[in-house]
């Protein structure tokens, strides 16, 4: 019968969906069709299948009626790593591979016209789509195969050419092949939190207290914080060491964000399962695809959702696109973000600490203090680029810190030795681990990301800590979305002091930490004794 069935994975975002490649080579009139959604560039597949074919010494039946389903057909399938299903499907369907059986393993990679194997973004997400699926074998393009058997209990083959695939799948000897450029396009540079880890430390950071606790709160509960203050305060210097403070990554964890890096190309062909958490921090300018994710032909993740487990900064918050302030709402919220294009949604989790830095006015030298105040921007231009900071996304925004230059006596204060990023770090995995208990069985595991009505249903603050909340709120002071951010940080403030449940302190530290209050010196003393 001129006709095979050859498995390979779509994807759909990040979650992967088993796909039959089904080839059917029949006597009529000679042409190809290939049916089963697919786009422009999977449309182009026959060519390169067909010149990869000739050229690894194979015959592609050009006489005869080739048909090509790509099912199921409902489902949306892009990219160029169906090459090599395709080719083999056509290769078994014309009889070539009479005694090969394609059904036990996933193909994946893109053909040269010279027959070689050249690899594709987004093959750990595929590999572990095929594992739960039940399939165990796995054929990946040679650069790609150490990322591939990051998936446990997977066989895999990495190949360089067609040639070397079938010679494989027949048990013949496999020949040799040059290897094959890397996809295009390269690495994405970002700063992983193992390359950071020993590069940079809280003990560097002098003075600023209040903003040290905040760092550590923000770590500990895995809230969003913003970082206000003159230029050279040290905002960009607390965000890029709180990597540092955070746990290493689950192994669930540690799959999703490679998965997520995959998906981007930013995973190199030595690179291993991304042990600490990430951190990413475009420039201001950046577009919204590239924030958010999108792009031409197939949705990239952004760096909100590289991010995912780690730290995003976005520093000069104020100086953003319009659009992506206001499309940062969603992922703040909800914690991933959704892409809809034409008839293709896509949803890539963001679950990361988002660090917002923002100067006081355009110079960045404005002070409240008249004696050091050295702004040349006027009343007006402060108040237009403060208004970009205020609004609906400050309100999803859980700490606020507005952050001093140190005196020069401060500076040069030898008893004060700054505490390093290994002690916080014990104080964060202690905190965690009491939620991690509590929430136990449960689809989150931080206090920033519980539920507003299951907080307020299952753990209520006790009723004098409640009291300072609704207290602010009848003042005006927060507004329902921010009582439930305070509610999530009294119980993170809890958490890092050790108490069963938040009291009256905690609620009122937590309240300073997001209307951006100084907090009481003993506070943070009790707190991270």
């Amino acid at each position: 019968m001129p006709f095979a069935s050859t498995p390979t994975i779509a994807l759909d975002g990040a979650v992967g969906h088993l796909v039959d490649v089904q080839a059917d080579v029949s006597q009529g009139q000679a042409g190809l069709t290939m049916v089963g959604r697919s786009d422009v560039s999977l449309n182009e597949a026959p060519h390169r299948c067909r010149m990869a074919v000739h050229n690894t010494n194979l015959d592609w039946p050009t006489s005869r009626r080739i048909t090509i389903l790509l099912s199921p057909s409902d489902l949306p399938k892009r990219g160029t790593h169906f090459d090599l299903a395709i080719a083999l499907a056509v290769l078994k369907a014309d009889r070539q591979l009479p005694s090969v059986d394609l059904s036990a393993s996933v193909f994946i990679g893109e053909l040269t016209l010279s027959g070689g194997l050249r690899s594709v973004p987004g093959v750990l997400p595929m590999v572990l789509a095929a594992a739960q699926r039940g399939i165990r074998r796995v054929f990946v393009p040679e650069p790609q195969a150490h990322e591939a058997a990051m998936v446990p209990d997977m066989t895999v083959f990495g190949m360089r050419s067609l040639g070397q695939v079938v010679a494989e799948l027949s048990g013949e000897e496999v020949p040799e092949a040059p290897p094959v450029a890397p996809m295009s396009g390269g690495r994405l540079l970002s700063w992983r939190g193992e390359e950071r880890l020993d590069e940079v430390d809280l003990a560097d950071v002098q003075g600023l207290e209040e903003a040290r606790y905040a760092v550590e709160v923000a770590a500990a509960g895995g809230h969003h914080l913003l970082l206000s203050g003159p230029k050279g305060c040290g905002k960009t210097t607390l965000a890029e060491r709180i990597p540092g403070v955070l746990p290493e990554l689950t192994i669930q964890e540690s799959i999703e964000v490679t998965a997520l890096h995959s998906l981007a190309g930013a995973l190199g062909e030595e690179d291993g399962l991304i042990r600490r958490p990430p951190f990413t921090a475009p420039h201001h300018d950046a577009s919204k695809a590239s924030i958010l994710g999108g792009g031409s032909g197939r949705v990239r993740p952004g760096e909100v959702s590289r991010a995912h487990c780690g730290v995003l900064l976005l520093d000069e918050f104020p100086l953003l696109r319009t659009d992506v302030i206001d499309a940062l709402r969603q992922p703040l919220e909800s914690g991933e973000v959704t892409i809809a294009r034409g008839e293709e949604s896509v949803t890539y989790p963001a679950r990361g600490i988002v660090v917002f830095a923002a100067n006081p006015c355009p110079c960045g030298d404005y002070r409240a203090d008249a004696r050091d105040n050295h702004c040349t921007c006027g009343e007006r231009q402060r108040r237009d680029y403060l208004r970009r900071v205020r609004g609906p996304i400050t309100d999803r925004i859980d700490i606020t810190r507005h952050l001093q230059p140190l005196r020069p006596h401060e500076q040069r204060d030898r008893w004060a030795v700054p505490e390093p990023s290994a002690a916080v770090r014990e104080r964060v995995v202690a905190a965690r681990a009491r939620q991690s208990a509590r929430y136990l069985d449960r689809s989150w595991r931080l206090n920033a990301h519980v539920p507003g009505p299951v907080l307020l249903r299952e753990w209520p603050l006790p009723p004098p800590a409640q009291r300072v909340v609704d207290e602010a709120m009848y003042k005006g002071e927060l507004s329902r979305r921010g009582a439930t951010r305070v509610q999530r940080l009294a119980w993170t403030v809890a958490d890092l002091a050790g108490a069963d449940s938040p009291a009256v302190e905690h609620a009122r530290t937590a309240l300073a930490l997001r209307q951006g209050e100084p907090l009481l010196a003993a506070a943070i003393r009790r707190a991270v004794s």
